[in-house]
């Protein structure tokens, strides 16, 4: 019986946080996501907390793809998918050596891609091209990957302009 009420509870607060935050503006260097909410643009090491909230509970993912918790910028392009594969790139990099993932038929939708598995394989193919070593950085994995996902017309990724 604890074990329930304690689910209820923190289930409620999750909801009345997520309610009177989604608009939020700010966040800190975890990005948006649960962890956006609860600890908003505060400095130093409460972004690891934000930064884990975000990715234990998967609420930056689907932030990102629905538009909620301070992920206000979901419209596609070549913006929202660069600042999504920075966001998670670890998991990204992932998914992409396996061909498949959450991360990748997230990115899908962002780019507007006819098709998650084929843009899966791509990626795939392409990986030691996107990530040629560990010290790589961000920027040029995400261009790298956007890149990629313009010069293969197949994939048909309507919104990377």
């Amino acid at each position: 019986m604890r074990k329930i009420m304690t689910s209820i509870v923190t289930t409620a607060c999750c909801t009345l946080m997520l309610t009177s935050a989604a608009h939020a503006d700010k966040y800190g260097t975890a990005g948006c996501g649960l962890g956006s909410i609860l600890f908003h643009d505060d400095k130093g090491l409460v972004q690891v907390l934000a930064a884990t909230s975000n990715g234990t509970f998967g609420t930056q993912t689907f932030g990102i793809s629905s538009g909620t918790s301070n992920c206000v910028d979901t419209a596609g392009g070549s913006a929202s998918a660069k600042a999504f594969i920075e966001t998670n790139r670890e998991a990204f990099a992932k998914d992409a050596a396996r061909g498949q993932g959450e991360t990748i038929a997230n990115l899908a939708t962002l780019a507007g891609c006819s098709d998650a598995n084929a843009v899966g394989a791509t990626l795939q193919k392409h990986f030691s091209a996107i990530f040629p070593n560990a010290q790589v950085s961000d920027v040029a994995v995400s261009q790298g990957v956007v890149d990629t996902l313009k010069a293969d017309a197949a994939l048909s990724c309507q919104r990377l302009i």
